[in-house]
């Protein structure tokens, strides 16, 4: 058999002489062109560039202090951010998006409602199962279920036309917190701490506050750094858990420590010396290095004793049920990290230990009047108490405070007449805080609540914009993974200017 017959057609043309020389010969003229070009200044720019045709930006980190402060792409009065994560799906149509005309169609089944959705046959209509009310100067009519987070909504920015891309809880989880549906993309708190740094030395630059009774569904995909070097994934503990191992061991006194602390330095420095362009390494040791000065800082920052009992009132450590109280004491932690320092926390409200529901967070396919009623205990006194908090101390002028939810709830009922099923098409989130216009809502979904029909948002629009209020380009903050430029928000994305003060 002639072994030329094995070649591709490219291939037989070079053995042939005319085609070798033809081919060669396009090849070294190209690379001539490329030359001249090249003198004259006529060749494209030397960094590459992503599909916006802007430039990525890759944070100078010094592998030695990966928390160290960085500036940002541009000046923003942001510097801190607060994410209040609420696992499970809060029904927007029961707490922040009025539709009087449910109760119009309330009992009834008028056409365009589906047949089917996520967890089966479709109810009649239901009206809101708590009265809404105007409230602030704004007039704003939200509902009775959060009265104290009410109080606010002068300060919030309503985004009442966000929509996503899946109807399930960990694939919602992940696009919102991390922008892609699967597993292993970086989280929102990692971007923005691979970005800028920490302005505190002794405390993690992202900390994840579970809720007390676990992580939610996605777990530490939620906070973590998946492709990022690892010094950026969330540190995730809570009031009532610290973090693992900082205990000294008995009988190991302080004086053992901090000789122990001095022997691993030199021998980190030593090490590091020899494998200079390891970042793996050095993101190791710095771990270390912050865990032993977590040793002294965490204990401080989560002792809540010193706090006045009118902070404990306000805030009802003392008062309701138990993860009621556990949750507010979380929330004055929350306040405690910013205080010093600590670029981005994560609180959350809710958790998915053994399949949620209604039990253990927002998700309520049936009876959602008692459902909503539990967390809404838990989560609204605390919260409202926070931001109040955050804006006497003059925290707001430099913290972001972002509210959300992966979806939002239907505004008819299921065929168990109890619960609403999962809405992908219409939900609502708010921020408030630096940068954000103050008493204003963006977005409308339709009468019912059931699909985002005024300014849609995507989760990329909303990731976006949260990226913007804190100095960061979204579409040039990015990170080269396995032959692409990687982005919190990939290949999407605008930034919702009208809601920006």
């Amino acid at each position: 058999m002639n072994e030329a017959e094995n070649l591709s057609q490219a291939g037989r043309d070079l053995l042939d002489r005319r085609g070798f020389l033809n081919k060669t010969g396009a090849a070294f003229g190209g690379l001539g062109l490329a030359q001249l070009l090249s003198q004259q200044g006529l060749l494209g720019a030397d960094d590459p560039t992503n599909f916006s045709g802007k430039a990525p930006v890759r944070p100078d980190i010094d592998p030695n202090n990966p928390y160290a402060p960085r500036d940002p792409h541009f000046d923003m009065p942001a510097k801190q951010v607060l994410v209040i994560y609420c696992p499970g799906a809060v029904s927007h149509v029961d707490t922040f998006d009025w539709k009087p005309d449910l109760a119009k169609y309330h009992g009834k089944k008028p056409p365009g409602i589906p047949e089917v959705t996520f967890e089966g046959p479709t109810g009649n209509i239901a009206k809101p199962f708590w009265d809404f009310k105007p409230r602030g100067e704004s007039g704003k009519m939200t509902s009775d279920l959060l009265p104290e987070m009410g109080k606010h909504v002068d300060d919030f920015c309503f985004f009442h036309a966000l929509h996503t891309q899946t109807s399930a809880h960990p694939q919602g989880e992940n696009f919102f917190n991390t922008g892609f549906t699967q597993e292993g993309f970086p989280s929102f708190g990692a971007w923005v701490t691979y970005a800028l740094g920490s302005e505190c030395s002794e405390l993690p630059a992202f900390v994840a506050i579970n809720d007390p009774r676990g992580m939610a569904r996605s777990g530490k995909n939620n906070f973590g750094s998946a492709f990022l070097p690892a010094s950026f994934q969330g540190t995730d503990f809570n009031a009532k858990n610290p973090p693992a191992n900082l205990q000294r061991p008995a009988g190991y006194t302080a004086s053992d420590d901090l000789k122990t602390v001095d022997l691993l330095k030199r021998l980190n420095a030593k090490h590091l010396s020899q494998f200079p362009g390891d970042a793996d390494l050095a993101a190791r040791i710095a771990s270390y290095e912050l865990a032993g000065q977590m040793q002294m800082s965490v204990p401080e920052i989560m002792d809540l004793s010193g706090e006045p009992a009118s902070i404990h009132k306000s805030y009802g450590t003392d008062s309701g049920t138990d993860l009621k109280r556990e949750y507010a004491k979380n929330c004055i932690l929350a306040r405690r990290l910013l205080e010093k320092g600590v670029r981005v926390v994560q609180l959350f409200n809710g958790s998915d230990p053994s399949g949620g529901n209604g039990i253990t967070n927002w998700d309520s396919h049936s009876d959602i009047a008692n459902s909503h009623a539990m967390q809404a205990e838990i989560m609204d006194q605390p919260t409202g108490a926070l931001l109040a908090d955050l804006k006497a101390r003059g925290m707001m002028e430099n913290t972001l405070v972002v509210w959300c939810t992966e979806f939002g709830r239907m505004p008819f009922l299921q065929g168990n007449g109890t619960g609403r099923d999962h809405n992908p098409d219409a939900f609502t989130c708010f921020m408030t805080g630096a940068g954000v216009k103050k008493g204003y809502s963006y977005g409308k979904s339709d009468e019912w609540g059931q699909k985002a029909v005024e300014d849609p948002t995507t989760i990329y629009d909303f990731n976006a914009t949260i990226l913007h209020l804190m100095g960061l380009d979204h579409e040039r903050l990015s990170y080269y993974h396995n032959g692409l430029e990687r982005r919190l928000t990939n290949v999407h994305g605008h930034v919702i200017h009208k809601a920006l003060a």
